[in-house]
């Protein structure tokens, strides 16, 4: 009988069973922050009274980038940048409102356009990853399944051993997406804080920066999500590839 808390297999596990409760209580703050925080600032109007679509054509205009159309898209916090139209879509709540809150917001999605624009590594890397796993990512559950139900309920093990080995490996995809986003996002916020800190007021820019912040929290939750179902992942496949010796 394997010793439960020293076999390094059974310990990875247990780690990443152990550690998702807080991990997952911890993405449900990050959340509910972005949405408090972004609310309390949205609340507040900048001094100069410029609304946060002209803030982002100003940032635009300095970096010199062009070519970049205007949408909107309703709800709150569902503004985005899609660079296979280069498209910044902004929702009601952002696109005409001239407070901290949206400003930040507006000006981190031109800051993904400047991205696009001037061929930022890891945002090209993302864009190219986008399909991949899109295709990919409905697969994870149904090879863990049958891999663990194979490798763990039946006689046969090796087979199971593939579907984890295949699961482990859409898992990875999924993980280098979420590591591949955290400078994407953390970059495009630097950016846009940037430029924001020479053109609001200081007490304002530490606002943004306070918004801009907590949204980049909710990445780091997802990535944290992530990397602790990848070591489910493969303390299973350790777990019964030892089984099977």
């Amino acid at each position: 009988m394997w010793d439960y808390f020293t076999d390094p297999e059974y310990m990875l596990y247990a780690i990443s069973i152990v550690l998702i409760i807080p991990v997952f209580i911890f993405g449900i703050i990050a959340s509910a922050r972005v949405s408090s925080v972004f609310n309390k600032y949205n609340g507040v109007r900048v001094s100069s009274g410029i609304n946060a679509e002209t803030y982002v054509r100003n940032f635009l205009i300095t970096n010199g980038v062009s070519g970049i159309r205007f949408a909107a898209v309703r709800g709150s916090l569902t503004d985005n940048f899609n660079p296979t139209n280069n498209t910044i879509s902004l929702s009601d709540s952002v696109r005409g409102a001239a407070t901290i809150g949206a400003i930040g917001v507006a000006c981190h999605e031109a800051g993904h356009a400047i991205q696009h624009a001037k061929k930022y590594f890891f945002s090209s890397a993302r864009l190219k990853l986008v399909p991949i796993v899109n295709f990919a990512s409905g697969m994870i559950w149904p090879l863990f399944i049958v891999g663990y139900v194979l490798g763990f309920g039946t006689t046969f093990g090796s087979i199971g051993n593939i579907f984890l080995y295949a699961g482990l490996a859409v898992m990875g995809l999924s993980l280098l997406f979420s590591l591949v986003t955290l400078p994407t996002e953390f970059n495009a916020s630097a950016r846009a804080y940037s430029y924001l800190k020479t053109t609001l007021l200081p007490e304002e820019a530490a606002g943004v920066r306070k918004v801009l912040t907590a949204a980049a929290m909710t990445y780091v939750a997802s990535f944290m999500m992530t990397s602790l179902q990848f070591l489910r992942f493969l303390a299973l496949l350790l777990i019964n590839t030892r089984r099977r010796r």
